[in-house]
């Protein structure tokens, strides 16, 4: 009896110790899947992002530089594992990054119509609030983005937290193009932003002269663009 009571206290030190090293075991192996996941968007990997989401790893979660794999794979040029990443069941389309970018805005960003489309049947958001998919395509200039996006229902005068809208954006970072489809598709151009701040005066800004012109010209006056 005394060597049973004399030994208990041995064999729950023993049990504790093995309870520390598997919790330590799983630590190391979700910090394993975590380096895994992200890094094999980085290699544009497919294999290896697909075996970390296997091995249950959150799809959605933020990354050690404030992204989420999604928009990380679309900054990271990871052609391969973008779709594989759109299609994985737990992904949230609609989830934003450190700058509050969606995925289907940086698709708008680099012009992948395709891609755009298979966001917005997986339920991304076109109009979301403050900063939008249509100012994105509006500042690099991505005509064929902008019309798809406006025959998806694109709000064509969306205002940014400080009121800015797509078509200055266009008129300041955009093309001529940009510029031009946003006035015949309707853009307002007497709005302002917070700054007071017009289409016309952000394209004097950027100084861009085409922008100037045609904003300064009778599409745009029928717009309501501001007088000079």
């Amino acid at each position: 009896m005394m060597s049973k009571i004399s030994a208990s206290p041995f064999i729950l030190w023993r049990w504790l110790g093995l309870l520390i090293g598997l919790s330590g075991l799983s630590l190391y192996a979700a910090a394993g899947v975590y380096d895994d996941f992200f890094a094999g968007i980085r290699r544009d990997n497919p294999a290896m992002v697909q075996s970390a989401l296997v091995r249950g790893f959150d799809v959605n979660t933020l990354g050690p530089d404030g992204e989420i794999g999604l928009s990380l794979a679309f900054f990271e040029s990871a052609e391969r594992v973008i779709p594989l990443l759109m299609q994985w069941p737990a992904t949230d389309v609609n989830a934003l990054n450190r700058k509050g970018e969606s995925a289907l805005m940086l698709a708008a960003w680099r012009g992948l119509t395709a891609t755009a489309q298979t966001l917005v049947e997986k339920g991304a958001d076109i109009n979301k609030t403050g900063w939008t998919p249509l100012h994105y395509a509006a500042s690099s200039g991505q005509v064929a983005m902008l019309g798809w996006l406006l025959e998806n229902h694109a709000y064509i005068d969306a205002q940014s937290p400080n009121g800015t809208t797509p078509l200055m954006m266009a008129a300041m970072y955009g093309t001529q193009d940009a510029v031009e489809l946003l006035l015949k598709q309707g853009a307002d151009a007497s709005l302002t932003n917070q700054q007071g701040l017009s289409a016309l005066d952000f394209a004097e800004r950027g100084e861009r002269p085409d922008a100037i012109k045609t904003l300064s010209g009778p599409a745009a006056m029928a717009a309501g663009s501001p007088a000079r």
